[in-house]
């Protein structure tokens, strides 16, 4: 792959969050090096539930599983703990809320479900899909229950009504969870085991009896354990698995962390584990290129426009992500760039961190000159938003057929990024039912395995919507959890 992108970020930006992994778990004792040089094979201890992976999925698994009375040991193969969640912008959809309510929004879980549906082109099954649904209501307040709020509401590519909940400061909502869930975690005397990477199930009889890793001094160890809950996030990052499943993206940029490389994938597959939807890759319109960086979904919702290098809008921009991607790929070098005002900047704190400490973002007191700015024809480019912002005030159906957030760009200064796709998200997975339990080949669950987040497949369909990967990861994370305390007779 084309990796152009910089993760000195996410080391550095998440040990200054303090959302790193402390490195031990409570019962997971430390061994001197010389007791590791003489093992064959070490011992980590027995637990009721591993989880593996400690992004927003494993970490809700993980805070849920404990809470029902679980000894629970959390692994993560990265240097810290967070894994992509920790690069989530948007928010987190979620159909029937309080926080709806008091906005006055009309929303409801068949049509939750029939965006869901429609977003992922009719290919999503429709019983992992209401699950979501069904139980995006109770993961809103299960957050909040634990001081992680997401109370402030905003638009969506392919949603009909004002779905994402993000947190109220404006700040990404991938970081203020990781932050938050971490904490959770400390005041359940559980750290993620950081450098630690599982390679191997381990199956007695049929049944999961624990889990075998590399410990950060490259020695095997292995968890002992009756259920694992594999929370390891999708393949965004590895070549070789796109090359196999979508050679045509090879190339692109990723969003992705480097840990996002599909180990659960590899290592269930391994014993059995049948896959769903795997061909299934999206990508993200607005990406800078040379640093792969996201710009949040919400900057789309809040009103931005985007413009080709002729100056000139190509279509609405809340189409869902695969469309606007493929209409970037129809435009004159194959980018554009993402348009926006300072109600737009004041509204996502992430703008300033991200893109205009860094320098990949242009900015201007009026249009003329941020037209030079971006090599755009300066006539054809102002015209554009006059036009747009003309359109919106004179109650001017927009030509481009959007609908939504026709939010004037009227208030200095002006911003762009230069943007195209890159790859985002991996729809395609492990094979699990509505109680998160791993199916195997043979049609049947894997007794012991279960899986949450983006290392499963066939909720999202063919394209995933902006907002539901949050979703997924907390319903989801929960629900795995509860279906392990069922198999193993601990009742919460």
């Amino acid at each position: 792959m084309n990796q152009k992108i910089s993760r000195r970020g996410f080391l550095g930006s998440l040990l200054a969050a303090g959302v790193v992994g402390a490195g031990a778990l409570t019962g997971c004792a430390p061994r001197s090096i010389e007791d590791e040089k003489s093992a064959v094979v070490l011992d980590g201890g027995e637990y009721d539930i591993v989880v593996v992976g400690s992004g927003g999925a494993g970490m809700a698994a993980t805070v849920n599983a404990v809470d029902g009375g679980a000894k629970v040991c959390l692994l993560e193969k990265m240097p810290v703990a967070g894994g992509n969640t920790c690069f989530a912008e948007g928010g987190m959809n979620a159909c029937c809320t309080r926080f709806q309510k008091e906005a006055g929004i009309k929303d409801s879980v068949d049509l939750m479900c029939a965006d869901t549906f429609e977003g992922g082109h009719g290919k999503g099954d429709k019983d992992l899909i209401r699950h979501m649904c069904e139980n995006s209501n109770g993961a809103i307040e299960w957050l909040d229950s634990m001081g992680i709020t997401l109370s402030k509401l905003g638009t969506s590519g392919g949603a009909s009504v004002v779905r994402i909940h993000r947190p109220e400061t404006g700040e990404a909502v991938g970081k203020y969870i990781v932050k938050g869930m971490s904490e959770q975690c400390r005041q359940r005397g559980v750290s993620a085991v950081c450098n630690t990477a599982v390679k191997e199930l381990i199956m007695e009889d049929g049944k999961i009896a624990g889990v075998k890793a590399t410990n950060p001094q490259g020695l095997d160890i292995v968890y002992k354990c009756k259920a694992v809950i594999v929370a390891t996030g999708g393949f965004g990052a590895n070549s070789e698995m796109l090359a196999k499943y979508r050679p045509e993206l090879l190339d692109a940029v990723t969003t992705n962390q480097p840990g996002a490389q599909g180990d659960g994938i590899v290592f269930c597959e391994a014993v059995g584990a049948d896959l769903t939807d795997i061909g299934e890759i999206q990508t993200h319109p607005i990406v800078e290129q040379t640093t792969g960086t996201l710009l949040s979904e919400n900057i789309r919702g809040d009103g931005a426009i985007l413009v080709n290098k002729k100056g000139l809008r190509f279509g609405d921009e809340l189409r869902t992500r695969d469309v606007v991607s493929y209409a970037e790929w129809d435009q004159p070098g194959k980018f554009a760039w993402a348009v926006f005002d300072q109600s737009v900047h004041d509204n996502n704190l992430s703008i300033e961190e991200k893109f205009v400490a860094r320098n990949i973002i242009q900015i201007a007191d009026n249009f003329k000159d941020l037209a030079k700015k971006m090599d755009v024809p300066v006539d054809a480019f102002v015209k554009t938003v006059t036009s747009y912002n003309d359109n919106i005030k004179n109650n001017v159906p927009d030509p481009m057929g959007r609908t939504h957030s026709l939010n004037p760009l009227v208030k200095p200064p002006y911003y762009a990024v230069k943007v195209a796709p890159g790859v985002h998200h991996t729809m395609g997975g492990l094979h699990v039912n509505t109680k998160n339990e791993v199916i195997g080949t043979d049609g049947n669950p894997i007794p012991g395995l279960f899986a949450a987040g983006e290392v499963t497949g066939g909720t999202h369909g063919g394209n995933r919507l902006g907002g539901n990967a949050v979703c997924d990861i907390n319903v989801n994370g929960l629900s795995a959890s509860n279906t392990a305390l069922e198999y193993l007779g601990i009742s919460k």
